[in-house]
């Protein structure tokens, strides 16, 4: 191709065609064409892009890795330039860009771009704003995906969180209807003893004993065993029914309850009346553990709706920090505990309200707090504190771990960086959070030795007075 001819393509390249005729000429006489079958790599992640490439044909798209499997983040086609342009900061890529069908490219050295910047000033400054909005389209790029990562993070915490409870629910409903055909057969044994009021007495008072299971303190499975073993005994004893000695040690009944009881009543009726608790106590406990059930699922919605802020206003509004972090941790927490992971908040009382998007400020504290949690070991420890410091607020989120190398330190906000394992770290999530914070006019910085690591948010107050105080 002829230096004319390719002129003449590129006066109808749809980015740079609108230059004068003169300046198309030097990018022509400057630049070489290279011609790339399906498959080959225009440019190759953690290489340095060696040019600004115009592409005059083709098909050539971006891939990045970031945990999941390659995805396409950019794509580029003919009319489009990309690779190197004035005054970027591009050093590597994120990702591989590889041409997917056969393209032609016309490169212009790196070394070319400030000549070219000095010669050609239409062309530089379409270029700029070429790169104004591949920046733009990144940015958005990473932020979608970052917020996929996390809603996936979000979404497994969630699914962890309420697994329990529903099966508590789904168990006690099976139950209780087999419960309760115990209980009605119990309660017209026992309107068929016959019992007086002194023994009717007798049964109500053993009957609060025994209801009173949420008075009782949580049982390991060995002292269960011993508790059953011990009623099982003292029933034995007795030559009444062992049977009903695994519902008897589900509540709350003693042996010396047992015993009161059986200085007032004796013989078949013991058994009526030990059936007839046990059965009414197990009902209750069944209802008892749904409830809570129910309770800890609406705990964890309002949670989950309170860290996403659904309801979000479009401008910066004042935000209660303490229930932000709260339910930033109640999503998270069992991933803590899978570890065996202390995880404390220490709030100032009386803490002023932060001028701040809220649903921004979890997404900060997920990622500040998800990091905290893979640094630290089996058994670590987290520290949440959030204090007034002067006309701003300081949260700091403070970890036992191992620490961050000093020579990495100053990279670990850089897109794309992580120290984690490929396939475990995206490297967006700090440079998501540094944007973030920025984005609520505050501040972020960290302080690392081994066995501490401390990540430091500055967040403006949501009004100050002229004494200095919050209104």
């Amino acid at each position: 191709m002829t230096t004319i001819d390719l002129v003449e393509r590129l006066a109808e390249h749809k980015t740079v065609g609108a230059a004068p005729r003169e300046e198309l000429a030097w990018l022509a006489s400057h630049g070489s064409l290279r011609q790339l079958e399906a498959g080959a790599v225009l440019t190759a992640k953690g290489t340095q892009v060696e040019a600004l490439y115009i592409l005059l044909s083709g098909h050539i798209a971006m891939s990045v890795d970031r945990g999941a499997g390659p995805h396409k983040i950019m794509e580029w086609r003919a009319g489009d330039v990309t690779g190197m342009l004035p005054y970027s900061r591009l050093i590597s890529p994120p990702g591989d860009s590889v041409a997917q069908e056969r393209s032609v490219v016309l490169a212009v050295s790196r070394d070319h771009l400030k000549a070219m910047a000095r010669e050609c000033y239409e062309i530089t400054s379409i270029l700029v704003h070429s790169m104004l909005d591949r920046a733009r389209m990144f940015t958005s790029s990473a932020l979608h995906d970052e917020k996929l990562i996390s809603l996936g993070k979000l979404s497994a915490g969630l699914a962890h969180e309420l697994n329990n409870p529903a099966s508590v629910i789904e168990r006690g409903a099976v139950l209780i209807a087999d419960r309760l055909d115990d209980a009605e057969r119990a309660s017209r044994a026992l309107a068929a003893a016959g019992l007086t009021e002194s023994q009717l007495a007798a049964v109500d008072a053993f009957h609060e004993a025994c209801a009173a299971t949420q008075g009782h303190s949580v049982r390991s499975p060995i002292e269960e065993a011993e508790r059953e073993e011990a009623i099982s005994d003292w029933l034995a004893d007795r030559g009444l029914d062992v049977a009903i000695a695994e519902r008897l040690a589900e509540t709350a009944v003693t042996v010396q309850a047992l015993d009161l009881l059986a200085g007032v009543i004796n013989g078949p009726a013991l058994t009526v009346v030990l059936r007839w608790a046990a059965a009414g106590c197990s009902v209750r406990g069944i209802a008892s553990d749904v409830q809570d059930a129910s309770v800890r699922i609406s705990g964890l919605v309002t949670a989950i709706k309170g860290f996403t802020h659904m309801d979000q206003a479009s401008v910066a509004e004042p935000v209660d920090l303490i229930q932000g972090l709260r339910n930033t941790i109640a999503v998270i927490k069992a991933k803590a505990r899978a570890k065996s992971i202390d995880v404390v908040v220490n709030v100032e009382p009386e803490l002023p309200r932060v001028l701040c998007f809220a649903g921004e400020l979890n997404q900060i504290w997920s990622n500040l707090i998800d990091n905290a949690l893979d640094a630290v070991p089996e058994s670590g420890h987290i520290e949440v504190r959030a204090n007034r410091a002067h006309e701003r607020v300081a949260v700091r989120i403070i970890d036992n771990g191992t620490g961050i190398p000093a020579h990495i330190l100053e990279r670990i906000f850089d897109p794309f960086f992580t120290t984690k394992p490929i396939g475990l770290g995206t490297g967006l999530g700090l440079d998501i959070v540094r944007r973030l914070v920025r984005h609520n006019d505050g501040e972020i910085a960290v302080v690392s030795q081994p066995g501490r690591t401390e990540f430091r948010v500055i967040l403006p107050l949501a009004e100050v007075d002229a004494c200095g105080g919050t209104i």
